[in-house]
């Protein structure tokens, strides 16, 4: 992703605002509320989002890198064509957002709750997530390279083409909405308890 030519952008965000080719760089943003903001070929860097609220906010061809935040809302949100790099986040409730072709690297979060969403072409890559909520929503192309995840709940998701090898996964829940993802057979090994567990099979020597 390539962002040139960009002005500063030294305000504060509002809802229903139109943010198009702006950088918001070291700024607190803190409490702000950008609900069904739309944010377009913007970079955000270094900024503080705690407590700030992108809920319904459309983002897209935008980088966001090292921003922190201890809880952020961004709940029915809409993320296109977006880079998160180095990012620190809490608490991220964002059930119902639709991501596609979402890049998230090298950063931690504590918690993402993407319940009931839509992600095609994701990709985590080098983070660690403590604690990843996908119940009921739907993963299309998301692929896991380098991280560690806490714990992963897929009950009710729907998979398709779901690759899980590059994820080291402590804890795991919804074993039996697994259909469509790929995993390696060091996992397979390390899931087989959990497995004989949901199959209500007894293991003995």
């Amino acid at each position: 992703m390539k962002l040139h030519d960009l002005a500063p952008f030294t305000g504060e965000l509002e809802p229903d605002g139109d943010y198009d080719g702006l950088e918001l760089r070291d700024l607190d943003l803190s409490g702000q509320d950008a609900e069904n903001a739309r944010f377009l070929g913007c970079r955000i860097a270094g900024c503080a989002l705690d407590d700030a609220s992108l809920t319904r906010a459309q983002i897209a061809d935008t980088e966001l890198t090292e921003v922190r935040a201890h809880t952020l809302g961004a709940v029915d949100s809409a993320w296109r064509d977006v880079a998160l790099t180095g990012c620190r986040l809490g608490a991220v409730t964002a059930y119902g957002a639709h991501l596609t072709r979402v890049r998230i690297a090298g950063g931690k979060l504590d918690y993402l709750n993407l319940r009931d969403g839509v992600l095609t072409d994701v990709v985590f890559e080098d983070c660690v997530i403590g604690e990843l909520d996908l119940i009921g929503a739907k993963l299309i192309r998301v692929s896991f390279v380098g991280c560690r995840v806490g714990q992963l709940d897929v009950t009710r998701a729907a998979l398709d083409r779901v690759d899980l090898r590059g994820a080291e996964l402590s804890a795991l829940r919804g074993m039996a909405h697994l259909r469509g993802a790929t995993i390696s057979p060091d996992q397979l090994t390390d899931l087989a308890p959990h497995l004989a567990a949901h199959l209500g099979l007894t293991v003995e020597d």
